[in-house]
């Protein structure tokens, strides 16, 4: 089971970097989110259902994420925003990390088929 079981989606679109960007915003704010893509990677479709991704959010934030997602930023404020990032600004995350977010790794099994040749399933992080 994954640790994001039962979050709520605030923010639906067909494009991962979008999502990204909310989610950043979100993570900025002090709210906890995670991209949830399932968009066909393969065929890089762009529309219809088999290209949606979300941002999630514990179901206790939704609210909260919802209304910051509504407020416009001026442009005085997004110029300022940019002036102020620091480019030398350490990763806020690890390489090894940064690498997993958003990949679904928790839900990877990469060992053997279990002996009845059923995927084995990881509940290690239930």
């Amino acid at each position: 089971m994954s640790s994001h079981e039962n979050w709520a989606s605030v923010f639906r679109t067909s494009t991962d970097y979008e999502a990204d960007l909310v989610r950043d915003r979100l993570d900025d704010s002090g709210i906890p989110a995670v991209v949830l893509t399932q968009r066909d990677h393969a065929f890089n479709l762009t529309v219809g259902d088999l290209a949606s991704v979300h941002v999630m959010v514990p179901p206790g934030q939704a609210d909260r994420a919802a209304s910051l997602l509504e407020e416009q930023l001026s442009d005085k404020e997004l110029e300022a925003a940019a002036l102020d990032a620091d480019p030398d600004a350490p990763p806020a995350n690890p390489p090894d990390q940064d690498s997993k977010l958003d990949s679904g790794h928790e839900h990877m099994d990469l060992g053997p088929p279990d002996e009845d040749g059923e995927d084995a399933v990881d509940n290690s992080s239930a």
